[in-house]
């Protein structure tokens, strides 16, 4: 085993219980020095946009209850050191959405306490989530109000929600200048059939949907759908609601994880999803210095083909 690589992960420990003790993690303070240990395997992976061609991180974060916290609550340097180092760590992307409570707030504070040149790399996607087209502008409005910036690098419609009367609010956005990709989102099924004939019928650059180890319903439809018409996927519940780690929790990785350098269970779930070659960005939620390291280094090294990624879901479903 290279002294750079991890051992799996001794029973019982918590992610970031196994992180300590393997010397990957040596909190806040120390995470220059620690920043190597997980990233001695090449720079992060990046895929192409279809639409534009523009290459962008395939590791990200969402920001989801995890920054929905008051202005004073002591998390947010936490949160700020975690976007910092997901940003100078090779990251980009950051959704967010106005239906996360006060989200977009946190997240616009955090970005002001970024230095510069890391928070000009940092990629902006928030979302229309309401019904109705005034409504839908006061709430982009506001949007860029909490978050501080003058264009977002993507804007979506939320569940797709009054999908088509908010096509065309982004659009002139886009057309102004302040909104550079346009995308729909959802994280439930019964918004399938809507979600498939928006992607049949609209020109759009993005579409967001949950895939997960152990949900894997996106492969069967959108997916092989999102390739066929050029959109840039983006996945989001990549860890399905903290599910998988609840069941890995006390495993060890299988053996042959090393094979696609693989050192931790998160980076087992994301090397999965990153195997499927419609996926272009994961945003997992990721409120910890130490996330963002565990998270990037999935994008980094080898990346599981079909074989591998059956081998990785037989033995995934033989834990029963």
């Amino acid at each position: 085993m290279s002294p750079l690589t991890p051992p799996a992960a001794p029973i019982g420990l918590t992610r970031s219980d196994f992180l300590r003790q393997t010397g990957t993690l040596a909190g806040v303070a120390l995470l220059g020095p620690v920043l190597p240990a997980l990233a001695a395997t090449g720079p992060v992976l990046k895929r192409s946009i279809p639409s534009s061609g523009e290459m962008i991180p395939v590791i990200g974060s969402g920001t989801a209850v995890i920054f929905d916290v008051e202005a004073q609550h002591a998390r947010v340097p936490q949160l700020a050191e975690s976007m910092r180092t997901l940003i100078a760590g090779g990251g980009a992307m950051i959704d967010t959405a106005p239906t996360y409570g006060q989200a977009e707030k946190r997240l616009g504070e955090v970005l002001k306490m970024l230095e510069p040149p890391i928070r000009e790399r940092a990629f902006i996607a928030t979302k229309i989530s309401i019904t109705g087209e005034q409504a839908g502008i006061d709430q982009v409005t506001r949007s860029f109000a909490d978050l501080g910036v003058a264009r977002f690098d993507l804007l979506q419609v939320h569940n797709v929600r009054d999908t088509d009367t908010h096509l065309k609010t982004i659009r002139r956005l886009r057309d102004e200048g302040k909104v550079r990709y346009t995308g729909i989102t959802t994280s439930f099924e019964r918004t399938h059939p809507e979600f498939e004939r928006i992607m049949r019928t609209e020109k759009i650059d993005f579409i967001q949907i949950d895939y997960a180890l152990d949900n894997r319903l996106a492969e069967q439809r959108i997916l092989p759908l999102a390739q066929e018409r050029g959109l840039a996927v983006i996945i989001n519940l990549p860890f399905g609601r903290n599910r998988l780690f609840a069941k890995a929790k006390g495993r060890e990785l299988p053996d042959f994880a090393k094979e696609i350098d693989c050192a931790s269970w998160a980076q087992f779930f994301l090397k999965f999803l990153l195997g499927h070659p419609a996926v272009t960005v994961i945003i997992p939620g990721t409120d910890r210095p130490e996330y963002a390291l565990d998270n990037l280094a999935a994008a980094r090294g080898r990346i599981p083909d079909a074989v591998m990624r059956k081998r990785m879901l037989d033995y995934w479903e033989s834990l029963g």
